[in-house]
């Protein structure tokens, strides 16, 4: 039971947690600007880049560059909306999403131009970690993920809940023509959901890097997981993406886990992680597409 839980469902509770950051911006951008942001994953890309320039210039720790990070993060989602989304707000769904993948092509190339194909680390050697019991150790980084991942969910759901401009978000992703008439200002709406999600996508990006090493293809690799846990917990619903991407993160850990069959082999190769997060977000599309919460369809 010690080796279940120290093995496969804390890390997959870590992964879930970063997914989540990720899959927050995702079902935000889409209830809000109703398409599918293929570059998000890019975002994490460039805001883990971001910070690890900020730990290479000036020897920091990765936690203390997240701020400029998020700085870099902001801006760039920022740009890329008012540059190549905004000239085609009214627009079909399919020429945005289409745009996306252009952003997302170009944001791995200029990361490649400016970082390189190689790739690298925050950290080198072996990480610290605590004994918490007996066959059970905690490595220090894990702590901080967690930690700095529910901490800005808490923040963001005290701004959706609690402030006026996040109540907006709110009735703009519920229903956007209500939300015109009712005089919501919808450019500075859709402006602060790119702020979100793009501070939450450089974050994700930041710890996804601890967790395991930078490449210019890490944020890619990781987009169908966040599209998954956003479509498993209703897409559009920000507090859905959350509990999707944590069921999504258990799922891909206990999936190569040997116990359930009974023998050492694994019940499916790690390898084969990401075929998990397919599998939910088929069955989902099929039995259920508006998720556990209750979503937009696709």
């Amino acid at each position: 039971m010690t080796e279940l839980f120290t093995y496969y469902l804390f890390p997959g509770l870590i992964l879930g947690s970063i997914y989540a950051l990720g899959a927050i911006g995702v079902s935000l951008l889409f209830g809000i600007l109703r398409f599918a942001h293929f570059a998000h994953g890019d975002l994490m890309t460039f805001g883990a880049y971001v910070a690890f320039s900020m730990v290479t210039l000036f020897n920091i720790s990765p936690y203390m560059a997240i701020p400029a990070s998020i700085v870099g993060g902001i801006g760039i989602s920022i740009l890329i909306d008012k540059v190549c989304y905004r000239p085609f707000r009214q627009s079909k769904t399919i020429v945005l999403v289409i745009s996306s993948l252009g952003v997302s092509l170009m944001l791995r190339s200029i990361i490649q131009i400016f970082w390189g194909v190689d790739y690298e680390v925050y950290f080198s050697g072996i990480q610290p970690s605590i004994d918490v019991a007996e066959d059970f150790r905690i490595k220090i980084h894990h702590i901080w993920i967690m930690l700095g991942s529910f901490s800005l969910i808490f923040l963001t759901h005290l701004f959706l809940k609690n402030t006026k401009l996040g109540k907006a978000m709110r009735a703009m992703s519920d229903d956007s023509e209500l939300a015109l008439i009712t005089g919501i200002h919808t450019e500075r709406v859709i402006t602060a959901t790119w702020i979100i999600g793009g501070s939450l996508a450089a974050v994700a990006g930041i710890f996804l890097g601890i967790d395991t090493q930078l490449s210019p293809s890490m944020g890619w690799d990781q987009l169908l997981p966040l599209f998954a846990a956003a479509i498993l917990g209703g897409i559009g619903r920000p507090y859905g993406a959350i509990a999707g991407a944590m069921i999504i993160g258990v799922a891909e850990e206990l999936s190569s886990y040997p116990g359930f069959l009974g023998e050492n082999a694994p019940l499916l190769s790690p390898a084969y992680k990401t075929g998990v997060a397919f599998f939910i977000m088929v069955v989902m599309l099929i039995f259920k597409p508006t998720g556990l919460f209750r979503g937009r369809q696709f």
